[in-house]
């Protein structure tokens, strides 16, 4: 069967850019337009949704990918990074390496608590109050035995991004902004996961920002989407760091440890007993 050239241009038929001889254009824009007008963050928007944001929703958006660019090489993004670049794999290959870490445990907590907050409202919307509806679905989590994402952190006791990002949308929700639904949300689970503990546990950067992702309407699949574009800037940045350092096969562990060997002891194998090592 033989296609037709129509066939093949529309293959991968995109509203998203338009590209040819002498023509760049991101949804409709001239990119030599774009350049030196519009931000980075005005960018990611324009190319996700199609339109620009407004100036207040851009500063949002870049205030959430500068919050979750690094977390220091502990992270295990940015240390599988550092590793593959002293493997003379190249630069690409090391962020490659690094962004192909982050999946549902370490990086897909912003789109769980997003799908959280959604499960939240939905159940207000069908007419249960805030605290009712929010006490439904942390019952759910515990009776899965199921972590809560977007609260707690293994090494804050009060994640340091927190206040900031909550401070910005409180103020964007005021200014009329954003809704403000999600962030209410956010804040009541934080205070009911607080009140079981009997201590507090404060929202961590992936809650904070997953309500900011939905006050700022993005599908939950894009909140990981948009973490791996902003953590890649620090994994790049700590490959590029650990590539200048000139380390070669830079393992987890320095030279002087070895993992612990909790194996059966040091044994023969049959008929070689004796037998000189």
């Amino acid at each position: 069967m033989s296609g037709t050239a129509e066939e093949a241009a529309g293959w991968w038929r995109t509203a998203v850019s338009e590209t040819g001889p002498d023509v760049i254009r991101f949804r409709g824009y001239p990119v030599e337009q774009l350049i030196g007008r519009v931000t980075l963050a005005q960018t990611v928007w324009l190319l996700l949704r199609g339109e620009l944001p407004a100036g207040p929703q851009a500063r949002l958006l870049e205030a959430a990918l500068v919050a979750a660019v690094d977390h220091g090489p502990q992270a295990p993004s940015i240390a599988a990074a550092r590793m593959a670049a002293t493997c003379g794999v190249g630069l690409n290959s090391a962020v490659a390496t690094g962004v192909g870490l982050l999946g549902d445990v370490h990086g897909g907590a912003g789109q769980q608590c997003m799908q959280l907050l959604e499960r939240v409202r939905g159940r207000q919307d069908g007419g249960a109050a805030l605290p009712d509806a929010v006490a439904a679905e942390l019952a759910a989590y515990r009776e899965r035995r199921a972590y809560v994402p977007g609260f707690g952190h293994r090494f804050h006791s009060r994640d340091p991004r927190r206040d900031p990002l909550v401070a910005m949308l409180a103020a964007a929700a005021a200014d009329g902004v954003v809704p403000g639904a999600h962030l209410a949300v956010l804040v009541e689970v934080e205070r009911q996961l607080g009140e079981r503990r009997g201590s507090p546990v404060p929202v961590n950067v992936d809650g904070v920002t997953a309500a900011l992702y939905c006050e700022l309407g993005f599908a939950p699949e894009l909140a990981r989407g948009l973490f791996v574009l902003a953590r890649s800037v620090g994994v790049l940045a700590h490959a590029w760091e650990e590539t200048q350092a000139g380390t070669r096969i830079k393992g987890p562990l320095p030279p002087s440890f070895s993992a612990p060997y909790d194996g059966p002891p040091l044994r023969d194998l049959p008929g070689t007993a004796g037998e000189p090592g």
